[in-house]
């Protein structure tokens, strides 16, 4: 069971409550649930080879991404040597879900979670193909970020994956399903999406269909303009582009102003392009929405020891120490690189 310890923190007069999360989760728990992660093989109509995952989530039924099986013109499942051809599917192709039938798979159905309740920092583990290996391999991380979309929430981790792991299952600590890897930003420090398994449930009670015919796109696989805003603001923070960063966080705030998510890039945005005070006012925002932010906790220490306040800087420590112990570690990280910086340009106001 989740180790439950609860602190009470004031920091720059807000007060939270925390829970500790749980520890990395247990390799042996890992290797059994290998047992229900099968991969997912289509063939395409110029010849080609595609590659995915999947997993056992009932009786001869097994989850994995419409993008992988999407207009194929044949699709096995292999596991254990044997190879399985499936009868119908169900499928939601916005959310870029798909549910294969199959007779006499005899797999062991994971447990379904709840990814409403998921938390900022909890440990989590993945299961999967990445690549294409022979064997299921496991990739270990954290969810780093959550974002509000249609009826459920985008889980974003740290646990990265390549193609051949679409589709493969994302666990809490406990091994209970909670989402399903599906897609990626480009370039340099990705981000890693997950879909949630409030879809996949759902997608449990919909009519099967025969066909993989499908001209619908996945929802961030969208124009630009239509994605949703956490995957537009990605490239101008990840590139320095803090008139275009604030420009789409602002649209962000207009559009959803209950997204924390939102105030985090626009301070963020304000912070770089020189307004200290508009990126403190962000922030703030952000955790009056999300008292237990812990980029913006981070953002708010380094400008605290940058102003001289070795005060508000301990008590962020301890902020993020009730969160994960291993934050203290990315905030000393964060101190130095800022800095260090500040060193290079000593000259600078900001500094």
């Amino acid at each position: 069971m989740r180790s439950k310890i609860c602190c009470l923190v004031a920091f720059l007069g807000l007060s939270f409550v925390q829970n500790t999360l749980c520890a990395e989760p247990n390799h042996a728990l890992a290797y059994k649930l290998k047992a229900s992660v099968v991969k997912v093989h289509v063939a395409t109509s110029n010849g080609g080879h595609g590659v995915g995952t999947g997993v056992a989530v009932g009786k001869d039924l097994v989850a994995t991404n419409c993008h992988v099986l999407a207009n194929a013109v044949g699709v096995k499942i292999t596991k254990f040597g044997d190879s399985f051809t499936p009868d119908a599917v169900k499928a939601d192709w916005k959310h870029d879900l798909c549910i294969l039938r199959l007779q006499y798979l005899d797999l062991t159905p994971v447990e379904l979670g709840d990814s409403e309740v998921l938390k900022y920092e909890q440990a989590i583990f993945s299961i999967g193909f990445p690549g294409g290996p022979p064997k299921p391999q496991v990739t270990y991380g954290k969810i780093k970020a959550l974002y509000p979309y249609d009826d459920s929430q985008i889980v974003r981790t740290d646990a990265s994956f390549v193609m051949g792991a679409s589709g493969s299952p994302v666990f809490d600590s406990e091994g209970k399903l909670v989402a399903i890897s599906t897609f990626k930003s480009p370039g340099r420090g990705a981000y890693f999406y997950n879909v949630p398994v409030k879809w996949i449930k759902a997608l449990l009670n919909v009519p099967e269909t025969e066909s993989l015919k499908t001209d619908i796109s996945p929802f961030w696989d969208a124009l630009e303009t239509q994605r949703p805003f956490f995957m537009r603001v990605v490239l101008p923070y990840q590139n320095g582009h803090w008139a275009e960063l604030k420009a789409v966080a602002q649209d962000w705030i207009s559009k959803e102003p209950t997204d924390a998510e939102a105030f985090y890039y626009a301070g963020i945005a304000e912070k770089n392009l020189g307004d200290l005070n508009k990126a403190n006012q962000y922030f703030q925002k952000t955790l009056t929405l999300h008292t237990q932010h812990p980029a913006t906790l981070i953002e708010l220490g380094i400008m605290a020891n940058q102003a001289g306040k070795p005060e508000e800087v301990e008590k962020v420590r301890v902020a993020l120490k009730t969160i994960d112990d291993e934050l203290d570690e990315e905030f000393t990280e964060a101190l130095k690189q800022s800095e260090a910086g500040c060193k290079l340009i000593v000259a600078a106001s900001a500094c």
